[in-house]
């Protein structure tokens, strides 16, 4: 008697098991929300919603862009950190809130390795060196030539943290002893330098680009060591100083919350990897000044740890302290 209860019993749990499995929704079967560290107009926020429409059609739910800039990404990344791991909210994130904040703040509010799952990297982006158009200068020499000239009125704007790193480390490389400007958001520090009301700053190329065409930003140089396809007509900032070594480009890839389970992990990388991958998104990252790098979470999450110790060294060299 007790044995056959207690199979009843197993074969009752079994039922209502089965019985909860079914009544689960399918995944997905609500909104997505992808957020974004940065600005709307950064480049961040334009791949963003290029992805986010493309994952939309393949999934078969909305995709809503979310930006929560501000901190230098801390604000979005502390946001996603503690989301719930069900799928519904991921987040493109940069070498700025993954590599760069941990060395740039002493209390950061996340763990870029520990509170996230990764899903798939997405592209480069070089950054080039640029200066208003109020500023008389051609070319980096004449820049560091304007420097002397006007010690007092050296600046630089940033938005983000490779664009304070790579400025910090040309400060200290030619000695302008520039002040820093912190902003927000790279789109506001780009209206200041357009303004006339900061001297100099470096910004990803896909954000520059249309103020570059129409004049009211000029490019001085590009930020990686080797000339970039996207700017043939840029010098190095390693070659124009004749000093090697000055490399720096800004990653961007797609992640989850950590303790995403494993099926969602994987629909979400499957998909995403399609899109970034596809020969239409590509061309698109290309036109608007990206390099792309289409990698699988297998392949992404050990270029995210590698990358955390690379740009440690980058921020030590700058000689920026903690905030």
């Amino acid at each position: 008697m007790h044995s056959l209860l207690k199979r009843l019993g197993i074969t009752v749990c079994a039922a209502l098991a089965c019985g909860a499995a079914q009544a689960q929704p399918a995944y997905p079967s609500q909104p997505l929300h992808l957020v974004t560290a940065f600005a709307a107009g950064s480049a961040s926020d334009i791949v963003a919603r290029m992805i986010a429409e493309k994952l939309q059609g393949a999934l078969g739910q909305p995709v809503i862009v979310e930006n929560k800039p501000g901190a230098s990404g801390q604000v979005a990344s502390d946001y996603v950190a503690r989301a719930q791991p069900d799928g519904y909210t991921i987040m493109l994130a940069t070498n700025t809130t993954h590599s760069s904040n941990p060395y740039l703040f002493k209390n950061l509010r996340y763990d870029p390795i520990k509170d996230f799952t990764p899903l798939v990297q997405v592209c480069n982006f070089p950054f080039v060196l640029v200066v208003g158009k109020q500023v008389p200068v051609k070319s980096v020499g004449e820049l560091l030539a304007y420097g002397k000239q006007h010690p007092q009125a050296m600046n630089y704007a940033y938005g983000n943290s490779t664009g304070q790193i790579a400025a910090a480390s040309f400060d200290k490389i030619t000695g302008l002893a520039a002040a820093a400007i912190p902003y927000k958001s790279t789109p506001q520090a780009m209206t200041d330098i357009i303004g006339g009301r900061a001297t100099f700053m470096f910004v990803d190329l896909a954000s520059a680009a249309g103020h570059i065409q129409s004049g009211s930003l000029r490019a001085l140089a590009v930020s990686t060591e080797q000339p970039s396809a996207l700017a043939p007509d840029l010098p190095p900032v390693s070659k124009a100083l004749g000093k090697p070594g000055f490399d720096l480009a800004a990653w961007v890839g797609i992640f989850g919350p950590a303790k995403l389970p494993q099926p969602i992990a994987a629909r979400l990388g499957d998909e995403l990897y399609r899109i970034v991958a596809s020969q239409e998104v590509q061309q698109k990252l290309k036109q608007m000044g990206a390099d792309p790098t289409p990698a699988r979470a297998a392949d992404f999450g050990p270029f995210v740890v590698r990358q955390k110790a690379v740009w440690g060294e980058k921020v030590a060299q700058a000689g920026i302290e903690p905030q």
